[in-house]
């Protein structure tokens, strides 16, 4: 028999081939004459003879996953919709705000059910204080809370026994005399005016996102704003073109979309200047158009948790040792403005809070500090 010219084909996966009296067979390789009957392979130098293809199994179908928990699912969880409804659309809360509100009610929900409530009318001071309880130690086979965490549950659960009160879903309030546990008052976690240093000048700027990671810190620091607030800024937000008189401002949009216009130091403004001119534009490029002032190397808005890894990564080359985050930079900007002796309305303002009371803890002293103060101060304290 004349010897068959074999072509050489790039590998690839060639469908099954079949006719009159040859079983299915599936090559994988070169080329091959379906028409060619197979011979038994005499030697080892012989080509190896095709094996009949084995079916597939039938994969197993897989178990349907668990329902999510839903409002919607129970008399009681639907009666809560409504109140999320009225956090969200007449009182204006925040997206973050009503999502922790809505965690917080579907435990609430689940515990109600479990205790046999079928509705708004069935809840008594009994079930109250059971579920406080229940969130503390997480007898309910949630995760246990912390005083704080625990607290802002039990808020959540007064104000939909109260507006169900108003609304006339129940006749009564039984959460009343419902009072959260105290999370006792702490000093918000502030780093020195040096170590904020040494993580601004720590970032190289080299590259485009180097460029903008410099912004981004140095604007945070320099406006004291949420992380959640600089991510969401847009390129027109920024006034950098301001008169010799006045500082560059920025527009922000704290919770529940409430504006304020807060000034941009010089070393931000100059760190946003080179940014927009040296960062953005190539940046942007990779994207699809947004304007998003911050952008990720996709061209994307740059999400919250990049934000905390450029955060992160500025502390470690710079040494820093301490858990540092986002709002670490708001803490500091607003203490080093009291300490600076700035007044606690013009630091409320900047902050935007809706209490100078949240402000005020900002006011609050160490021990340390009142030991160098008296130290520094009081005629007879150093012989």
């Amino acid at each position: 028999m004349s010897e068959i010219q074999r072509t050489k084909v790039i590998p690839r996966l060639v469908p099954t081939v079949s006719g009159p009296g040859t079983a299915p067979v599936t090559l994988l390789g070169s080329a091959q004459h379906p028409a060619e009957p197979q011979q038994p392979a005499p030697s080892k130098q012989s080509a190896p003879s095709k094996q009949r293809a084995v079916p597939k199994k039938p994969a197993e179908p897989k178990p349907p996953a668990p329902p999510r928990p839903d409002l919607a699912s129970t008399k009681t969880g639907r009666q809560m919709e409504a109140y999320l409804q009225h956090l969200a659309v007449e009182r204006g809360m925040a997206r973050n705000t009503v999502s922790a509100y809505r965690r917080d009610l579907l435990r609430y929900a689940a515990y109600l059910e479990a205790a046999g409530v079928g509705g708004a009318d069935d809840v008594h001071h009994r079930h109250l204080t059971g579920f406080a309880q229940a969130v503390r130690e997480g007898s309910d086979g949630g995760s246990p809370l912390s005083a704080r965490s625990a607290a802002r549950c039990i808020v959540a659960v007064r104000g939909l026994h109260r507006f169900w009160a108003l609304e006339g879903t129940t006749a009564d309030n039984p959460a009343a005399d419902l009072h959260p546990p105290s999370p006792g008052k702490r000093l918000p976690k502030a780093i020195s005016i040096a170590e904020v240093t040494a993580i601004l000048e720590s970032v190289p700027t080299e590259t485009e996102a180097g460029q903008r990671d410099r912004a981004l810190l140095e604007f945070l620091y320099a406006t004291g704003a949420r992380i959640s607030e600089a991510i969401g800024l847009d390129v027109d937000d920024l006034h950098l073109d301001r008169p010799a008189d006045g500082p560059a401002v920025v527009r922000l949009f704290g919770k529940g979309s409430k504006e304020r216009i807060v000034p941009l130091g010089s070393y931000a403004a100059a760190a946003l200047e080179s940014y927009l001119v040296r960062g953005r534009p190539g940046l942007a490029a990779k994207g699809k158009g947004t304007p998003a002032l911050f952008l990720n190397i996709r061209g994307g808005r740059l999400s919250r948790q990049s934000a905390w890894a450029v955060l992160k990564a500025a502390a470690e080359r710079a040494g820093i040792d301490k858990d540092v985050s986002p709002h670490t930079l708001r803490h500091s900007f607003a203490t080093h403005l009291i300490e600076g002796g700035a007044d606690v309305r013009v630091v409320q303002e900047l902050l935007g809070h809706a209490s100078v009371t949240t402000t005020q803890v900002y006011t609050l002293v160490t021990a340390d500090t009142l030991r160098e103060v008296y130290a520094a101060t009081h005629p007879r304290a150093i012989a």
